[in-house]
């Protein structure tokens, strides 16, 4: 520090003509800003509480819908079986270990994805041995009923 400069915190002040006093609105003409107050005449932004949200478009669809999603979506990852109705399953004889494989043959399906899941939807009068990736409880407890075998591949 230079000598003779003695400088206190509670006598620091601003720079003259740094800081300004502020802008006054809607407190008559000689302000210079009376009246509309810098809104303009009418319209939506003149109105107390107007306006748009951001990133409004006059309607028009928003830049942020418009521009592809980019980013991590844990769907890309999600399983997806190809879902087989017990129902389904009566068109096989007693006693047949029901692949999917089989499945295929029949038309029950087209193509095995991620694997095949059976749905409890209905009733199954036969004995069968069925194999498949995934099984609902409805569907286990049926098949078993039926005096069948649930097969988890």
């Amino acid at each position: 520090m230079k000598e003779g400069i003695d400088v206190k915190l509670n006598e620091l002040k601003p720079f003259p003509g740094s800081k300004k006093a502020p802008m006054r609105k809607g407190r008559g003409p000689g302000s210079g800003n009376g009246k509309t107050a810098g809104r303009g005449h009418k319209g939506q932004k003149a109105r107390s509480g107007g306006g748009v949200r951001v990133g409004f478009e006059g309607g028009q669809m928003p830049l942020y819908r418009r521009v592809p999603k980019r980013g991590f979506n844990n769907a890309k990852f999600a399983k997806e079986y190809t879902e087989v109705k017990i129902e389904a399953l009566n068109i096989f004889d007693d006693n047949t270990v029901v692949t999917k494989e089989l499945l295929k043959e029949k038309g029950l399906i087209n193509d095995f994805r991620d694997g095949i899941v059976v749905l409890g939807n209905g009733e199954v009068e036969k004995k069968l041995t069925v194999q498949a990736t995934r099984f609902t409880k409805k569907a286990a407890e049926k098949i078993e009923a039926a005096g069948g075998k649930v097969e988890v591949v």
